[in-house]
């Protein structure tokens, strides 16, 4: 609804709909009417509550519903890249279209239930003609990322002392007081992310605002029986073993909802490519459009390794499982992924670009500024700790296409000397040349319905993903160049290489073949 279209003054909103029993509805009133109008017509439609948030309908969503229902303030707890940000703001589709409030208002006073002392003085010298403006959901949701140095001044306010001189008032009227954000927020939403990394006196006047209303400025007692509905975000960690939330604030706050990462790789799927952006266009330029891309295809088994990677760092020894794995990594590796792969098209002029496994390794730089490593990572190096996740998310997925295949005949092509390159010098016409070489290869690749008439970047980059798969399991070898090999041959003894050790415990062993020369 336009706000033109909305009544502009006090007069013409006493005649309108927006009566004083709607406009004067709390803000956790007006998020459970919503939540239980919007409830009855997602059993009707299916629909999802929160469009957007992906894989917590049954565990986190209906914890959500249940504190709005019951008008609590919560928390969501939870590490990085858990949708935590996302879902608060995803609460002020179940605030009101509009709602007014008198103009010029910093505290966005009700005008039929004025707060503010600006408020109640431009009513009684205008009254009907008072001027009202709207406010939007967009308008009335309020965040703040919590830091050691943000001050009660920044949250609640302060005396301003040109305003006070400027006006003649005295430093105590609630004329001289500039207003923080929390006041801002009368009549909306009011979110805090890291609210841990609050100082504890910030926490205590946060606290008391919740439950009394009233808080002191400079020493001046300012009662702000405020409306409005927060909400915080925070690492488990710090929320609870370290201690930095104060115990009056947490006692105060309603509901502590825990969330997660995906649960599957399906899951994670779907919210990478919800995310990521992978769906480019290209504008033509010049005489010849056809040596441009045309479009962008996406293998299935590429999103699965993509996703895994992510996965399989969450369970790595080597990874700091207190800072967890956000779900950013797999949405940056999969725009590197493309983007090297569009590379490699723009560079040969082909109109499909199709990533393969070898992009997911020059997406190095999207994975290791995301991960956090232990000791024992920092030692090994980030790059090969990476590697080493890819590597085993490659096996993986490839076991789950792959499960019984039968590779003796591709790797006894590498044995007697095969040899094939595959990195973005050539184009892929001419890796498909070299692939096609191999005997029984393209014959693997049918559940990925790769055909003689298949295009060569779809045809390359599935069985680019079959050898590397090979590699992971150590049935075939992958140089730094992406030259793939016959299997790296062990010692040609083991015993041999140990042959000198053997020796000694044989003799430590056996009195009779211990040598009977003296120590020195």
């Amino acid at each position: 609804m336009a706000t033109s279209a909305l009544p502009q003054t006090l007069g013409a909103l006493r005649k309108s709909a927006f009566t004083p029993a709607l406009v004067g509805r709390s803000v956790k009133d007006e998020l459970r009417d919503n939540l239980i109008a919007r409830l009855r017509a997602a059993a009707k439609t299916k629909a999802p509550l929160f469009p957007g948030i992906v894989g917590y309908d049954d565990t986190v969503v209906p914890q959500i519903v249940n504190a709005v229902l019951s008008r609590h303030n919560f928390i969501l707890l939870g590490l990085r890249g858990q949708a935590k940000s996302r879902i608060l703001r995803a609460l002020t589709t179940l605030l009101d279209p509009a709602i007014p409030y008198v103009a010029g208002s910093e505290l966005r006073d009700n005008p039929y239930q004025p707060l503010s002392r600006f408020a109640k003085n431009l009513i009684a010298e205008q009254h009907d003609d008072t001027p009202i403006a709207w406010l939007s959901p967009i308008d009335r949701y309020i965040e703040k990322l919590a830091t050691p140095d943000v001050t009660v001044a920044d949250l609640i306010g302060d005396v301003d002392p040109i305003k006070a001189a400027r006006s003649g008032q005295e430093l105590g009227s609630e004329l001289t007081m500039h207003y923080g954000l929390l006041p801002r927020a009368n009549r909306g939403i009011f979110a805090i992310n890291e609210v841990p990394d609050l100082a504890g006196k910030i926490q205590v006047a946060l606290f008391n605002i919740m439950q009394e209303g009233d808080v002191q400025i400079k020493g001046y007692p300012v009662r702000l029986e405020l409306d409005v509905a927060i909400v915080f975000s925070a690492n488990p960690e710090d929320y609870t073993a370290r201690g930095k939330i104060v115990t009056p604030l947490k006692d105060r706050i309603g509901s502590e909802i825990r969330t997660h990462y995906p649960e599957s790789i399906e899951e994670g799927i779907a919210i990478t490519e919800q995310e990521a952006w992978t769906a480019r266009s290209y504008a033509t330029f010049g005489s010849n459009p056809d040596n441009t891309v045309q479009a962008i295809e996406i293998p299935h088994y590429i999103r699965q390794v993509v996703e895994q990677i992510a996965f399989s760092a969450r369970e790595d020894k080597k990874v700091d499982k207190r800072s967890g794995v956000s779900q950013r990594l797999p949405i940056s590796t999969m725009e590197l992924v493309v983007s090297n792969a569009e590379r490699r098209a723009l560079i040969h002029g082909e109109s499909l670009v199709v990533p393969r496994i070898g992009d997911i390794y020059a997406a190095l730089p999207g994975i290791t500024g995301k991960i956090e490593l232990e000791y024992e990572g920092e030692m090994k190096g980030a790059d090969t700790v990476v590697r080493e996740i890819i590597r085993t998310s490659v096996a993986g997925v490839f076991d789950s296409h792959f499960p019984d295949v039968n590779t003796q005949q591709i790797e006894q092509w590498f044995n007697l000397g095969g040899t094939v390159v595959l990195n973005d010098t050539q184009p892929s016409a001419d890796s498909l040349a070299e692939l096609k070489q191999i005997q029984g290869l393209f014959e693997k690749l049918a559940p990925f319905h790769i055909t003689a008439k298949s295009k060569p970047e779809l045809a390359v980059s599935a069985a680019e993903f079959l050898l590397e798969g090979m590699t992971a399991h150590k049935r075939i070898s992958r140089s730094e160049e992406r030259a793939f090999t016959a299997a790296e041959k062990k010692q040609r003894n083991v015993d041999a290489s140990n042959f000198a050790e053997r020796i000694r415990e044989r003799e430590f062993e056996d009195p009779k073949t211990r040598s009977r020369r003296g120590f020195n």
